[in-house]
């Protein structure tokens, strides 16, 4: 049974901003619930930690609060100057409560350093590929210097938390080379005080700043990607489900632009996210993945052909249809891959498909059967990056409900991801073949196997987690996994030769991988069987085995 969050003024336990149209021309905290409260730079908690998305922490554990922001901020100006990165710097927010004084604080830094910003005209929220793809169309048709972005946002994360990444000019999210210059360099700012965090009032700040239409930039250039044509005459309904975040005027803009049956069902913003029904674990979530936090969707499948959720900064996809509910997102990327490479005509003849090393092995033969190439990469969708923004990598998605895609004529659209785009493939799918998505992934299985995953936790300590992604292929000793010979242990992606920071052992009808949690003190386990949910269970209980065997005696 699913729960909803309590109603209250509260977000739990902190003050909800009340702030909505700025603050005043004063020093503003970020997120501090408490005057003069600091991190300690020596707490490694209390540090800045860029992971595969931005710095993300909360304020009760004094992981992410003004002073994170200023020291990330200046960090990002510092990292600019070395790199050369003259063009207008583009910064968006999200709905969390701590993303509007992370986003004043931002500004103040920025200006002081002269950077040339450009926020949301519209005083609004900014979905991540809304930046993406601003950061992408200035880089390509403007001459002078590059642009890069920055989105406040902790993504699907509880409302408590907040979150700070960075885009590079390439529009996608930064490599480690630069989070870890930017994270060092912020570091090393909160060690000294912030003696060399340079910044202005914010009144100062917002009157330097610049504005973008995000909003109908974005909504304009859809078309480019997504056949809303075939949506509209096919008369689809749909249902969109913001999840209170930053795709909430979005919905209703492209509702209007293009004349679409879509209905707006939750149009409410509201920082303490009380709409929610609660997660797995009884806590709030904004995860589009999850059927606990989408479960009020779900009940209104039988209501709209194709109804989507988003999370808050918009780079995930939820898809319910009347017939499965919500898709596990390997299911989806398999049927959006089937039906792109049978429907884009002026995709370049060879484009690959991208793909993590932890999705389903249901993508590895939708590929095959399309003629196509797999790219199998590391976790994170900072890899598909450069594929995407030259054309060699057609769709690259995750098993974490994230994806991208080129254009109809096979230009880039954005290199992070895009979960307004994905969500309206799943309502151009229906319109075009007459059939859902869901319906469209059980015919590919009938025909090339059906495959039961899942993703477990299991303990680990810091040292064991590090010895974990420290791996070599021949420091595991295993020739069989469920009855079947291995044929292949891999501490390295084949798509690009960078390192999994795990491992991945694999057999003729299923595999496992386990790579380490960077917040917990837990390694995940990913693990599949083309043979039934029987032999998948065989299968973590042999991987528990394996890894306990091999992370002995550290």
């Amino acid at each position: 049974m699913t729960k909803r969050a309590k109603s209250g003024n509260t977000v739990h336990g902190a003050p909800a901003c009340e702030r909505r149209g700025g603050p005043p021309d004063r020093e503003v905290r970020c997120g501090s619930t408490r005057s003069g409260e600091h991190p300690d730079p020596g707490e490694p908690g209390q540090r800045v930690a860029f992971g595969t998305s931005g710095h993300r922490g909360s304020a009760f554990r004094l992981s992410f609060n003004e002073d994170h922001i200023a020291a990330t901020s200046q960090a990002i100006c510092d990292y600019r100057a070395l790199a050369g990165i003259t063009g207008p710097l583009f910064i968006g927010r999200d709905t969390h409560a701590l993303s509007e004084p992370a986003f004043v604080t931002a500004l103040e830094v920025l200006a002081a350093n002269d950077v040339d910003v450009l926020a949301d005209s519209r005083g609004g929220y900014t979905p991540t590929p809304a930046l993406s793809r601003a950061i992408l169309v200035h880089n390509e048709g403007t001459p002078g210097g590059r642009a890069d972005g920055v989105v406040v946002t902790p993504s699907h994360n509880p409302p408590e938390d907040g979150g700070f990444k960075y885009n590079p000019p390439d529009g996608g999210p930064a490599g480690s080379h630069i989070t870890a210059a930017i994270q060092d360099r912020a570091n090393e700012l909160l060690r000294g005080g912030l003696r060399g965090v340079r910044r202005v009032r914010y009144a100062r700040a917002k009157a330097a700043a610049g504005s973008y239409d995000f909003l109908g930039q974005y909504v304009a250039g859809l078309p480019d990607v997504v056949d809303v044509d075939a949506v509209r005459a096919a008369g689809v309904r749909i249902g969109a489900d913001p999840l209170g975040g930053a795709s909430v005027a979005y919905w209703g803009e492209i509702a209007a632009r293009f004349g679409l049956d879509l209905t707006v069902v939750n149009p409410v913003v509201d920082a303490t996210f009380r709409f929610m029904t609660l997660d797995w674990d009884g806590r709030i979530r904004m995860d589009c993945s999850s059927p606990y936090a989408m479960a009020s969707l779900i009940g209104r499948r039988d209501e709209f052909a194709i109804a989507t959720g988003n999370d808050t900064d918009a780079d995930r996809h939820g898809i319910v249809t009347p017939d499965a509910g919500l898709l596990n997102p390997n299911h989806y990327l398999a049927a959006a891959i089937d039906y792109l490479f049978r429907h884009r005509d002026g995709w370049p003849a060879g484009a690959a498909v991208g793909k993590t090393m932890v999705s389903s092995a249901i993508i590895d033969r939708v590929t095959e059967a399309a003629g196509r190439r797999l790219v199998e990469v590391p976790v994170g969708f900072k890899w598909f990056v450069p594929g995407l923004l030259e054309g060699s990598i057609a769709f690259g998605g995750e098993e974490s409900a994230g994806a991208s895609f080129l254009c109809r004529d096979g230009r880039v659209w954005t290199t992070d991801k895009d979960g307004i785009t994905l969500a309206l493939l799943a309502s151009e799918i229906t319109a075009v073949t007459g059939h859902t998505p869901s319906e469209h992934y059980r015919a590919l299985t009938a025909e090339l196997g059906d495959p039961a995953y899942a993703r477990i936790d299991a303990p680990a300590s810091r040292e064991q987690k590090a010895a974990l992604a420290r791996l070599s292929p021949d420091q595991v000793n295993v020739d069989e996994l469920a009855g079947e010979p291995v044929l292949d242990r891999q501490t390295t992606a084949p798509g690009n030769g960078e390192p999994l920071g795990g491992l991945k052992v694999i057999a003729a009808s299923g595999w496992f991988a386990a790579r380490p949690s960077g917040t917990e003190d837990v390694y995940k386990l990913y693990a599949e069987s083309f043979r039934g949910p029987g032999q998948l269970a065989r299968i973590q209980e042999e991987a528990q085995q394996i890894i306990a065997t091999v992370l002995k005696g550290v």
